[in-house]
């Protein structure tokens, strides 16, 4: 079982577009087309079981009707192995009822993303979010760390992780690309070892570069296999969950990457599957 726990899609209509801007911003050329069909054919190319697609909220007013059609389209992602989760914004006012809805649906959790909402992570507005997924039984993933086309600022340090898992003490805390994205030294030291899921999006290259792309300084920013490994073990490998961050990184290559890295069988199996497997609730 092979399961990726980080990946995005985007309407055909528009899967172009976005890519090409997002693309550029980051520096970082797409693997897939951006579109469930692209995720598909890409998840069967790398023998990937399953793929779970986190929507970004970048408005509070997307929040409605982005959610409304994934619902909508929720079958048809799952008949591909694409299994979705919901959106939130920390502006979005009826927050409650919206996750309740999420939740009656059979969603398993949601994504939240500081740097492109703009608000810190430690803000009473996502700490709200976060409690009240938490009471629902919904994931909560967040994006952590800075992000490769917006760096001027972390909006989820590791600071402020710890600050939300001392006040909130969600059980169901996923923060992807390895804890905090290129402040890896604060992770080892600081947050390895805490009750929390990591995954390993975007943690391990190499970054294929956008053609004729600005200069990005974090272009570079990965993960050696040293300490890919030193990480994950002080963290638990029983909580670390294999990632791409598709269509940012071949799902493919990235699989083969992890079968050569370093891990144990044992290991490779709790992080390429199982440990998602459980969380997910899949095990059944």
């Amino acid at each position: 079982m092979i399961i990726d726990f980080h990946t995005h899609t985007f309407p055909e209509a528009i899967s172009k577009q976005v890519l090409e801007k997002l693309g550029k911003a980051a520096g970082v050329l797409p693997a897939t087309n951006g579109a469930a069909s692209g995720l598909a054919a890409s998840m069967k190319e790398a023998g990937i079981n399953y793929s779970v697609n986190l929507p970004v909220m970048t408005r509070s007013g997307q929040v409605s009707s982005v959610n409304h059609n994934l619902l909508a389209g929720m079958e048809a992602l799952a008949a591909d192995g694409i299994l979705t989760f919901g959106g939130m914004h920390p502006d979005y006012e009826n927050y409650k009822d919206e996750l309740r809805r999420l939740a009656r649906a059979g969603i398993r959790g949601i994504k939240l993303h500081p740097a492109y909402q703009k608000v810190d992570l430690d803000d009473i507005r996502m700490k709200r979010i976060i409690a009240c997924a938490e009471e629902l039984g919904l994931i909560t993933l967040i994006h952590a760390g800075i992000d490769i086309g917006l760096y001027d600022h972390n909006y989820s340090s590791v600071a402020q992780i710890l600050t939300v898992l001392s006040e909130v003490r969600p059980e169901k805390f996923v923060l992807a690309h390895m804890g905090n994205w290129a402040r890896w030294d604060e992770v080892e030291s600081d947050l390895a070892g805490a009750p929390l899921f990591m995954d390993t999006a975007f943690s391990v290259g190499p970054l294929d570069p956008y053609p004729d792309a600005p200069a990005n300084p974090y272009s570079h920013v990965v993960l050696d296999d040293n300490a890919f490994l030193r990480i994950a073990r002080k963290h638990g490998t029983d909580r670390i969950l294999f990632a791409t961050d598709s269509p940012w990184q071949p799902q493919k290559r990235y699989v083969e990457r992890f079968r050569r890295i370093g891990l144990t069988e044992e290991e490779q199996q709790q992080i390429l599957g199982k440990n998602a497997e459980r969380l997910l609730g899949l095990e059944k």
